[in-house]
């Protein structure tokens, strides 16, 4: 199960910096001028979770492989975007494709680097971007509810859900309202996401500070703090500059830099936890002598399904799951041990999964 956030913001806030960082490559194009990213580029990063060299140190296991996640740096929007202005809706669609929204907002000053608007306010900034989405996300509803005018007529009961859903969303955005302030029943959330309106999604703002901000943030960005707040967003300060110098270093000299910047650890890693808060997501571990892997689930998942992301056949043959806690596996030292303390639990396909749990799933094939 794959989980895409796209790196969104104006042009020139360090959008391909922050992504070239995350993704340790040099393949985002970071220059000082407006649509130098064309094609969204695309990277997987390794989600970082210290449990699991844990339990791969216990199992003895071979290999070790994490959980990861997609980002994609998607070029710069400008005002007059969902008209069509700078590259217009190519982008709106990249964005469209994307579980999540990454927000980048720039919170620095810098003569050198020039600002699409000719001044710093990342709180301005958002309001640009909310705005063309919240008029993309306008005109994408006048055209579906247009659609649905012929099977309406005919008491089609499937076009009249939708319909309801779209005028709901439709009243949010007219009275200046992203799409996600709307309130969604469990039962309805299956239809409200392949509604896939762009104001629907999570969003995390990303401020960009100068380096001597990485580990406090400054005043811009506390108003950025503010604004998320208030909108039930997510927030992270990052220095796109110090993050980028930390992927080109070998984990010595990334614990000493870290130390001298009085940061506790990379901004990739605040980044990646605040996003798995914001899709609702957790981790579990399969663990034996070949390999320790972690897995990305959402919160809430019940045993089957989560055995269905290692593969299909897990979940249409699920049989139980034999799970032990992280804590029990570790304080105990592996799963023998659990077994022998009756920490081992036989689950059934009501269980949902706790984060951290290691899983051995049995089926019929």
């Amino acid at each position: 199960m794959g989980f895409r956030t796209g790196i969104v913001g104006l042009p020139n806030v360090g959008k391909s910096t922050l992504f070239n960082a995350l993704t340790r490559t040099a393949a985002a194009q970071a220059a000082n001028f407006p649509f130098c990213t064309i094609e969204p580029n695309v990277g997987e990063v390794a989600v970082p979770d210290p449990r699991l060299a844990k339990v791969a140190e216990i199992a003895g296991s071979a290999r070790v492989i994490p959980a990861r996640m997609t980002f994609v740096d998607i070029a710069g929007l400008v005002r007059g975007a969902s008209k069509g202005e700078g590259l217009g809706n190519q982008f709106l669609a990249n964005i469209r494709e994307c579980d999540a929204i990454a927000h980048v907002v720039r919170c620095f000053e810098d003569p050198d680097v020039t600002h699409v608007e000719g001044r710093v306010d990342p709180v301005a900034d958002a309001e640009t971007i909310s705005t063309e989405l919240m008029l993309a996300d306008l005109e994408s509803i006048e055209r579906r509810l247009a659609g649905l005018v012929r099977r309406l007529k005919g008491g089609d009961k499937e076009a009249a859900e939708q319909a309801a859903l779209l005028e709901r969303a439709k009243a949010a955005l007219e009275d200046g309202r992203p799409a996600r302030t709307v309130g969604i029943a469990e039962e309805e959330r299956r239809a409200w996401n392949m509604l896939q309106l762009l104001t629907a999604k999570p969003v995390l703002y990303v401020c960009n500070v100068e380096e001597e901000s990485a580990a406090t943030g400054n005043a811009v960005s506390d108003r950025v703090a503010e604004m998320a707040k208030a909108e039930g967003a997510g927030c992270v300060v990052i220095s796109a500059k110090i993050e980028e110098e930390i992927a080109q270093l070998d984990d010595a000299e990334r614990a000493e830099f870290l130390a001298a910047m009085g940061l506790e650890e990379p901004g990739l890693d605040r980044l990646i936890r605040e996003g798995y808060r914001l899709l609702g997501l957790q981790t579990y571990f399969t663990v034996g002598p070949k390999e320790a892997r972690a897995w990305t689930i959402p919160v809430g998942t019940l045993a089957p399904q989560a055995a269905g992301v290692i593969h299909g056949d897990f979940e249409r043959g699920f049989i139980r799951a034999e799970t032990i806690s992280y804590d029990d596996f570790v304080s105990l030292g592996g799963e023998a041990a659990a077994r022998e303390a009756g920490k081992l639990r036989s689950e059934g396909k009501g269980y949902r999964v706790a984060d951290g749990d290691v899983m051995h799933f049995l089926f019929n094939a």
